[in-house]
């Protein structure tokens, strides 16, 4: 997927990251530009300034890079020649942004160059930061901003948020970044999908009889409890990255690849989910919660249990749920999302299920499902298509066979990382892989009531150990269906 670039690549770049001593610019922010830099992606005048409060010089700075960021970098990556040439992109500027005007900033960044400003902070900072770059005459028609998730806690403060940022850059200059749609195997869904003409007319009802999209974790709540006890598994994971998987599965063939065409589509996914009753949030959703358990062959904690975790939050850190898209295509097939912290291993797949053949001619085979396509996306990345084929020796028995391609070993060159990929697109101004407005806040306006109805009905979540693949109900949501979740 590309798109046209309106970008003018003769100009110097400035690469400004707010926040820029955080977790995030560490270990994915700087790794990431120090790859595009090193295999030529990124303008021959390249700076990268990072503000924060603390009181380093560039010395100061430089060392605590060294420390935080470097190791980020495979081996694989890593020379020190292209490392040190990478160093002296990097400048330093203290920045408290609730307090301070941004002059100090002014004076670093140059006159006439194309200004990307990330801002790796809390959403809370985007008003205040967009305002004082604009009242420091930093926004001109070459500025670009990434905005990173979370986008608002509900509708209202997304809207909010987008309206001030909005009141300084167009739309065509904001960069909304969900990493997943960075990921190599999601962007190939849309070749998967409309370059080849064997699936596009089997993709839809009542050729496939389910869809699953797990995006599964490992890790705990770990340093992130204060912020994720006020978010929960949906603000976090499913307003986002699980919905745009959805559309993109979901989405009908745009008239280009051009970036709104792409959004288009996606934008009529997001209006054609079927909204929940509160009957339907009791009967279709399900949250859940971890409790003490093994993973990774160590006793961890449950979330309770975790700093910064008050004893009697009902923060959910799992969410399974059912759910329809009321379009012709889609007509009755259900969609089933789960997302969950320490679950059994890190699995993010996208599981397409056909329908199996009206008539069982081969009586002597168990039952089962026919035909699945299978995508994984992490930790792989592949694609698999399950077919059913004969046994060896007499009779007629079937057995399920994959059809497997390794993406890794059908394209051994080189794959970037999706803040990589992600980055690169924001310099040369390509917007495809970017939420818009609309789409932001059409996800909110889908989530937000399942979030009310819970707090309406006021149930606990639902426990399950710590390395397990979430609560016994997220199973029973699709075993009255006839289906099981795909591991």
């Amino acid at each position: 997927m590309t798109s046209t670039s309106h970008t003018d690549t003769s100009l110097p770049l400035d690469m400004i990251i707010f926040g820029g001593m955080g977790d995030l610019a560490m270990r994915k922010l700087l790794p990431a530009l120090y790859m595009a830099h090193l295999h030529g992606n990124l303008p021959p005048a390249t700076r990268i300034i990072s503000t924060g409060r603390q009181d380093f010089d560039r010395d100061a700075y430089l060392a605590f890079v060294e420390q935080h960021s470097r190791s980020f970098i495979s081996d694989g990556n890593f020379t020190d020649d292209a490392w040190r040439s990478f160093l002296p992109l990097l400048e330093f500027v203290r920045l408290d942004v609730q307090q301070d005007d941004l002059a100090a900033l002014a004076q670093v960044s140059r006159a006439g160059a194309e200004r990307v400003f990330y801002l790796a902070t809390a959403p809370s900072l985007f008003t205040t930061i967009c305002d004082k770059l604009a009242a420091a005459g930093l926004v001109d028609r070459h500025a670009r901003v990434v905005l990173e998730k979370p986008l608002g806690r509900d509708l209202a403060s997304a809207v909010e948020i987008n309206e001030a940022v909005g009141k300084h850059f167009a739309e065509s200059q904001i960069y909304r970044i969900d990493h997943y749609l960075g990921k190599e195997t999601v962007q190939n869904l849309m070749v998967l999908r409309f370059g080849n003409s064997i699936l596009e007319p089997l993709w839809r009802a009542p050729n496939i009889s389910s869809v699953q999209i797990t995006v599964a974790e490992e890790v705990g709540v770990g340093s992130r409890a204060g912020f994720y006890d006020s978010a929960g598994a949906m603000r976090d994971m499913v307003q986002n990255h699980l919905l745009q998987l959805l559309c993109i599965v979901a989405m009908e063939p745009p008239a280009s690849l051009a970036p709104d065409a792409v959004r288009d589509e996606k934008l009529k996914v997001l209006r054609s989910l079927r909204r929940f009753s509160l009957a339907g949030i009791a009967r279709d959703t399900v949250r859940g919660q971890y409790v003490r358990g093994v993973s990774g062959n160590q006793e961890v904690p449950g979330y309770l249990e975790e700093r910064n975790v008050p004893a009697d939050s009902h923060t959910e850190t799992f969410v399974g749920l059912r759910t329809y898209i009321d379009t012709w295509r889609w007509s009755k097939v259900p969609f089933y999302l789960r997302t969950g912290k320490r679950m059994a291993r890190r699995s993010s797949k996208i599981v397409i299920e056909f329908a199996n053949p009206p008539f069982p001619l081969f009586p002597e085979s168990p039952g089962g499902v026919a035909n699945r396509l299978v995508i994984e996306l992490q930790p792989e990345e592949a694609i698999k298509l399950q077919l059913m084929a004969k046994q060896p020796g007499s009779g007629m028995k079937m057995q399920q066979v994959a059809l497997n391609l390794d993406l890794q070993s059908a394209f051994p060159q080189r794959r970037a990382e999706a803040y990589e990929r992600l980055l690169i697109d924001v310099v040369r101004g390509r917007l495809t892989h970017f939420m818009r407005r609309d789409e932001l806040e059409a996800a909110w306006e889908w989530v937000e009531p399942i979030i009310n109805g819970w707090e309406t009905l006021a149930e606990k979540p639902y426990p399950y150990a710590a390395g397990t693949w979430g609560p016994s109900e997220a199973f029973a949501l699709l075993a009255r269906d006839g289906f099981s979740w795909v591991e």
